[in-house]
């Protein structure tokens, strides 16, 4: 059954351009190293909410824009290797392949997926 990677980051607006270029070579890089599908998504309807919400839980500052992406991948063991490699590959290291947003306050995690169609 699928394995999915979810995450979710602010991303300073200004820096869309890299932040989409950033994220057109990790995709090429996840499905090289074995993701069936990459989705990036920027955020347009993303409310602030009262008790949580995604701008809280990233800590959006003013002139940030919520993104979220998935990863679908086979399994988790072609998963489990394919972002082994990704840490070790030179295009994303961030000299070469800079993510134009602040990592630390990304969310992320992989799911087991519990339905299919």
């Amino acid at each position: 059954m699928a394995y999915i990677d979810i995450f979710v980051a602010p991303v300073p607006t200004a820096n869309l351009d890299q932040y989409k270029k950033h994220c057109e070579i990790a995709a090429k890089l996840f499905k090289e190293y074995g993701a069936q599908d990459v989705v990036q998504c920027w955020g347009d309807d993303v409310p602030e909410g009262k008790v949580t919400s995604f701008p809280m839980a990233v800590k959006l500052k003013e002139g940030e824009t919520v993104s979220s992406g998935w990863l679908i991948w086979p399994d988790k063991a072609t998963r489990d290797a394919g972002m082994a490699k990704m840490m070790e590959d030179p295009r994303m290291q961030p000299d070469v392949n800079p993510m134009g947003f602040d990592g630390q306050r990304m969310i992320f995690g992989g799911f087991k997926n519990i339905l299919e169609p």
